[in-house]
This record gives structure tokens, sequence and C-alpha cells, in this order.
């Protein structure tokens, strides 16, 4: 598609076709053309009637579009039941009869096209549909239960032309309550038999189940992590569909704001931010998203901005079956995006039948800002303190402080902030203390406004550890983990704060549990592991933490310095005395003095056991 970005959105596909066509043409050509102008108009209309769009009528086609299933459904039953009416009243060898398939799935936008396996699906469901009859796919179905007052028979699932799984297929039946009220004999036979039939099914899966079992048990490096004791889910990155490619940092927002609102549900688990956009802008398998990071559920879907209007598609697909649980579009002003949000945000919880407590409901409804000037501020600072950058750091703390300016009670906008007058100091573009200060001063004013805000509690307690208050910076960190149980970021703030503070074996074990709900984890989680290793005398185990992070991240001092120390002790002094080098090209202000003055031990036999590595290595 000429090196653009391909456009990509969930709808619901309605497609139709005429049984018999070509043999109504031979039979009169004049007549035929004239009966499927005037019953394409009759379709025309019932699909501008209900939301949809015709997308395409070449010969006797016709491509709809709808956002959802239930206005497809009921446009497909209208279409049948005129149409019905209108062949009534001619011979029966002139009768023209659609066939309607109608699938939910994802679809390829080109201008006004449609393509991809959504539509597909939706023309090999109409080509098993009866004339007159209409036929829909299990996602379509998924979406109705319950909700129409159709019987839809299941008749099986289907290999259909290229599309590499079974879709399964569900008759519509156009009368209300079913077809008859009093089964027939042969209809009592196919119950039973199909009754069987699912019996046979039921066993083969217990059978095929306990051989994948036994497969996964014997081959762990291909069968993925195992799934947690409680439903969970990963939130894929939602696509900028939008014309403008800088919208990228809307889109990403919003999947940021959506992880971030379930994080907060203790009844769920829900894989971090960090690990999700490891497939941003990639085709995926969603049974591959699953097995890889351990979830039984993965949401996508995709933001269009446009002016004032917004509009977000979602589903919630279950990876394990491929089947879609929910989905939904919606079309809203863009100041209502925090709104639409929490809408999703509740109907993934709903989906997933995990009950909110009543703090839970408080905190997820609460909107961050009136002014969604100073959001979208918010959402570009974020980016930018990311890049990690002196550069970028500057560039957000300008930002945040606009924001600010819009909403002087944003308390996202503190955070946010707070995080750039922190980040200078940990990578030491400030020396002086006053940037802990102000990190702590703006911690504290986002608390006072919102104190549900979860990263504030994570500056504040990093803030407090490098003041070497360690009692206060535990209790933040795990005022933080009880607010938002699924925040992996959390998990390693504690782990990281606990082990400074000597606790290191409290430590391995929050950083593994954060490496659990963060699979594709930063290269800082290695180092809090491979500290809480260094600090318990796994020294081995520490080397190999290290030695995996300086692969992810060569330009991080302390995996050199702390290599640099294990080497010594294992009497490697060659190795030690390389590892001090690397160290020392990249931090070329340390020394003995600073090295006392920032680390942040608690018990000073930790902090005397660097310093005297450093002292032995040269250090003045």
């Amino acid at each position: 598609m000429g090196g653009r970005a391909v456009e990509r959105r969930l709808a619901a596909i309605l497609s139709a076709d005429v049984e018999g066509y070509s043999r109504l043409m031979g039979d009169d050509e004049v007549a035929t053309v004239r009966a499927i102008t005037e019953y394409r108009a009759v379709i025309a209309s019932a699909v501008a009637g209900h939301g949809g769009r015709v997308v395409d009528a070449p010969g006797d086609n016709v491509l709809a579009e709808f956002a959802s299933v239930v206005g497809a459904v009921q446009c497909a039953v209208d279409v049948q039941r005129e149409l019905q009416s209108r062949n009534a009243e001619l011979p029966p060898s002139r009768q023209m009869r659609f066939r309607i398939g109608i699938n939910l799935g994802d679809v390829i936008v080109e201008g006004d096209r449609l393509y991809g396996d959504g539509v597909n699906i939706a023309a090999r469901l109409e080509g098993l549909a009866e004339g007159g009859g209409i036929c829909i796919s299990g996602t379509a179905y998924d979406q109705i239960e319950g909700k129409l007052p159709f019987r839809c028979e299941f008749i099986g699932e289907h290999t259909v032309k290229n599309i590499a799984r079974p879709v399964r297929v569900y008759r519509l039946h156009l009368e209300p309550g079913g077809v008859s009220r009093s089964p027939t004999r042969a209809g009592r036979v196919r119950r039973r038999l199909a009754k069987g039939v699912v019996a046979a099914v039921a066993v083969l899966l217990l059978l095929g189940a306990a051989g994948w079992a036994g497969w996964r048990w014997l081959t762990p490096e291909s069968a993925g992590l195992p799934l947690p004791d409680r439903p969970s889910v990963a939130v894929l990155p939602f696509a900028n569909l939008s014309q403008d490619s800088a919208q990228e940092y809307f889109s990403d927002g919003v999947t940021e704001d959506l992880i971030t609102g379930l994080s907060k549900v203790s009844g769920l688990f829900v894989i971090a931010r960090n690990s999700v956009f490891t497939y941003k802008g990639r085709a995926v398998k969603i049974r591959d998203v699953g097995r890889d990071l351990g979830v039984r559920y993965v949401l996508e879907g995709g933001v269009q901005r446009s002016g004032s209007r917004v509009r977000i598609t979602a589903q919630l697909v279950d990876a394990t079956t491929g089947y879609h649980i929910w989905a939904e579009r919606y079309d809203r002003e863009v100041r209502d995006i925090f709104a639409l949000q929490d809408e999703v945000t509740q109907q993934i919880v709903r989906a997933m039948a995990v009950k909110l407590t009543e703090a839970e409901k408080v905190r997820l409804g609460r909107a961050p800002t009136e002014v969604l000037e100073a959001y979208d501020l918010v959402l570009r600072g974020t980016v930018e303190r990311h890049r990690t950058t002196r550069e970028g750091n500057a560039e957000a703390r300008r930002l945040f402080v606009k924001a600010l300016d819009l909403d002087p009670n944003y308390a996202s906008a503190y955070l946010g902030l707070a995080w750039t007058h922190l980040q200078s100091w940990q990578l030491l573009w400030s020396t002086d203390r006053e940037s802990l200060e102000r990190a702590r001063e703006l911690g504290e004013k986002a608390i006072a406004l919102n104190d549900t805000l979860v990263g504030a509690y994570h500056v504040l307690g990093q803030v407090d550890l490098w003041m070497k208050e360690h009692d206060r910076a535990i209790a933040l960190a795990e005022r933080a983990v009880a607010l938002a149980p699924n925040d992996a970021d959390g998990y390693e703030t504690l782990a990281e704060i606990l082990g400074w503070s000597g606790r290191p074996e409290e430590s391995i074990g929050q950083i593994r549990h954060a490496m659990r709900l963060n699979p594709h984890y930063p290269f800082f989680y290695l180092w809090t592991l491979g500290h809480g290793y260094y600090l318990t005398g796994r020294r081995q185990e520490a080397l190999d933490a290290f030695a995996r992070l300086v692969q992810e991240n060569p330009n991080f001092p302390p995996a050199y310095a702390y290599r640099a120390v294990l080497f010594g002790e294992l009497g490697r002094v060659k190795e030690a005395r390389e590892s001090w080098e690397k160290a020392g090209r990249l931090s070329p202000g340390a020394s003995m003095l600073n090295l006392r003055d920032r680390i942040p031990y608690k018990r000073p036999v930790d902090l005397d056991r660097l310093l005297s590595a450093a002292h032995r290595a040269g250090m003045q």
C-alpha cells in the first residue's frame, strides 16, 4: 500500500449475493437488471437505516459495513423480510433470493474499500446460506446472543477457502422464537445425533487437553508461560487509525490509560506496558501473544482522532480459543475521552466476569482533568520523558509546566514534572539535592490532589530511598502496590527499595513477580534482580543477570561496577579491572566521596563492601 501504514479497524461485515443469478440473467437480462436495481436500492436503504454503509456493489453482490453486529443482523432480517414480500408477487422462476453472510472481524481500510479476512469470511458465509437465508459467524453470534429474539442454529465449524482456521457457523431463523414448536421425529434424531457429536468432541477435547498438558510438560521452552489463577489480560497497543501519524502519541496514551485502569483491579492479572508495546506495529497472532505472555485474554483495537471527534474500536479475544468475547465501536467527542476509557475498562471487566470492589469503582471512575488540552500536553510530555535523554527531559518539563498553566489542579501533570526532577538526579544531569527536594514537593502535591495516583507513590518512594529514609520509602512503595496490584513497575520499585534496605531475599521475590507481570521487562529489572543476587552472595547468578543487562543496555555504569566487585571477589583480577575501567569511562565523575554520599545502602556492611572494592581498584 505504497509504504503507508496500514489502517485497520474492527467491523461487522454484511455480504450478500443472488442465488442463481446467472440463470436469471440467461432467462431475461432486462427483467433481471431491473429487479436487481430495485432490490439493491432496498438493501442500501436498510443498510443506511441501521447505521451502516454500502462499501461496494458489483454485479449481484453487496458489501456493507456496520459498527454493530446487532445493527447488521437487524438490517439483514429486515432485508430478507422485505424481499420475501416482493418475491411473493413474482412467479417462482423470476423470484430473486439473496443469500446473506455476516461476520465480525478485523478489516484493512484503503480509501472507501475494505479488505482482509474479516471481509473474506463474510463472503464465505454468504455462500453457505440458502436463498432468502442468513448465516453468521461465531464472532458475530457471540455479540447478539441474548440481545435479539431470533433463533440461531449452530451448523458446525466449516473450513472455508483461504481461511486457515475453521469458522463457527450459525443459521439465523427469521421468525422470533424459532421455526417449529413441536419438533419432528427427524428433528429429535438430529438433536440426539448432535448431542452425541458434542459428547464425542468433549471427550476428544479432554484427551487433547491431556495430550497438550503432557506436551507442555515435556517441552516447556515452546509452551509459553502458565496461566495465572485469575482472569488475565494483555492490552495490545491500539493502532493509530488517524490519517495523521503525529497522533501516534494519542493512541499510545489511550492504551496506557487502559492498562493503568485495569492494573487497579485486584481480581485481574494485567500485563505491563513495556511487554505489550514490544508488539507495536507488528502483525501478530492472538494465540501466540497469549502463549508468549501467559494470559487468557487479549484486548486489541484502534483509535481514530479527527478534529473534535474520536472513534475507538476494541475487541476482547480469548487467546486460548481465538473466539471474540466482546467487541464494540465508540464514536464520541474528544472531550469525552475519559468517560469513554472508563466505559471500555468497565466493559472489559464485565466480560471477564470480575467483580470490582467499591474502592476500585471510585478509582476507575475519576477523570484526571476537565481540560483536554492539558491531558494532551501530559501525553506528549510522557513520550518525551520516556526517551531518557537530557533534551527529552527538558522538553517534557516544558510540556508539563504548560499543562499546569492550563489546569493548576491536574495531578498527573505534577507527577510528570516530579519524574523529570527525579530523572535529572538519577542520571546525574543534576548533582545537587535540590532536584530531589523538588521531586518530593511535586509528588506530594500530586497526591494531595489525587491520593490514588499510583505513580506519585513511586516517585516519593524513590526520593525517600535516595534520601536514605528507607522505612518511609518502603511504606510508600507498598501503598503503590496496594493501589495497583497488577502494576509491574510498582513491584520493581518495591524490590529495588528492599534491596537497598538490607532485605534482598524479599527483593528477589518482588522482582520475580514484576517480571511475570512484565515478561518483556526493561533492562533495569535485571539490575534489581542482579543486585538482589549480589547481596545474598549468589555471585554467579548476579554475574549472569548483569551480563544480560549490559547486552541490553551497554551504557549502564552500575552493572559494570558491580561486575567488577564480583570478579574481584572471585579472584578474576583482569576482568575486574576491565569492568572498573568501563564503569569509569561511563561515569567519569565518580569518586569515593560521591559514592559514599549517594549510594543509599541502609546496612553499613553493604556500603563498605562496595567501597572497599572500589578502593582496591584505585578509585580516589
